[in-house]
């Protein structure tokens, strides 16, 4: 099985995603139903001994999961809206997209002297 390191680290990680969340919506993340449900199902599955606790393991899985997919929307919509097609483009703009830059002619529009 894979280690998926301490829970207290995925927690701080999911709630750094939530913050990110609602700044993009303007309401603050402890209003949100998400906030309020990880907080009590970490605090209940919180282990107090030594014992293998099966549902702590399984929670930090599914939040390790959870993790991953917020993550994954927050870089998908980054890429999206920096290569989203904006309709028909220069060449000059094409270029630049890629990193390329146009070659420059002397003498202004043409070769002509």
């Amino acid at each position: 099985m894979v280690s998926l390191g301490p829970p207290a680290r995925t927690l701080r990680a999911l709630l750094r995603e939530l913050r990110h969340l609602s700044s993009v919506r303007g309401q603050p993340y402890q209003d949100m139903a998400a906030y309020r449900y990880l907080t009590e199902a970490f605090r209940a599955h919180r282990v107090t001994s030594e014992k293998l606790c099966r549902a702590q393991h399984e929670l930090h899985f599914q939040a390790a999961t959870y993790l991953c997919l917020l993550r994954s929307i927050r870089n998908h919509v980054a890429l999206h809206q920096e290569f989203h097609g904006k309709g028909e483009r220069s060449v000059e703009e094409a270029a630049g997209v890629v990193g390329l830059k146009l070659p420059h002619q002397p003498g202004g529009k043409g070769w002509e002297s």
